[in-house]
This record gives structure tokens, sequence and C-alpha cells, in this order.
């Protein structure tokens, strides 16, 4: 099993649940619509890619080639995109610049799809 990955993915997923609930008892009622939007989104996909680790990570026998290198950019992909909106979030809220981490989430998604693709490669593969 790939401890450290099941781990992980079990932190994210608790923390989505954590969020998911203090979006909507407290921050529903702070955020404009559109912002509260963005962190549903947010809150949504850290929970669905940390799942797809996680079942990726308890089966990882089952696979015919390595699969940790796979697990490792499908976990950096989702914290960069979940938690760059998260901060996105927070900078608009407090009226800061975002010009940085603007540019973070969409690299984090492309990160994510990618190690999905190659998974799904490495599948067909094999």
């Amino acid at each position: 099993m790939q401890k450290q990955f099941v781990f992980l993915s079990g932190l994210f997923i608790m923390l989505s649940i954590i969020l998911g609930a203090m979006g909507a008892h407290a921050l529903k009622k702070v955020l404009d619509p559109e912002l509260f939007n963005s962190f549903e989104v947010a809150v949504r996909y850290q929970g669905f890619l940390s799942m797809g680790v996680l079942i990726l990570a308890l089966n990882h026998d089952r696979f015919s080639f390595p699969i940790k290198r796979i697990l490792g950019a499908m976990i950096i992909g989702m914290v960069l995109f979940c938690v760059s909106i998260y901060l996105l979030l927070a900078f608009k809220t407090l009226h800061y610049s975002t010009y940085l981490i603007g540019a973070i989430t969409p690299i984090g998604g492309a990160i994510s799809i990618m190690s999905w693709f190659i998974f799904l490669i490495r599948l067909i593969k094999n």
C-alpha cells in the first residue's frame, strides 16, 4: 500500500469536509455569490481528487506499472489547484493583489488533468 498517499488523501478529504461545512455555515454569509461559487468548486474538486488518489493508492498492487509518481503528481496538482483558489478568495476578500496566485490555478488544474491522463494511458498500455 502507498501509505503516504492514503494518509494525504484522507487528510485532504477530511479538510474538504471541514471547509465545506465552514463554507455552508459561515462563508456563505460573508462572500459574494461569485466568490462563494469558486469556493464550492475548490472544495468539491479537493474531495473528488482526494478520493481518486485514495482509491488508486489502496489498489496500487492491482496495476502492472509503478503508480507512486502518478499519485504524487495528482496530489501536487490538487493542492496547487484548490489551495490557489482558497488563497485567491482570501486575497480578493482582503483586497490584496491576486496577480501571481491567479496563475497557479490553471497550472494545478493542468497537472491534475495530465496525471489522470498518464494514469489512463498507462492503464490501457498494460
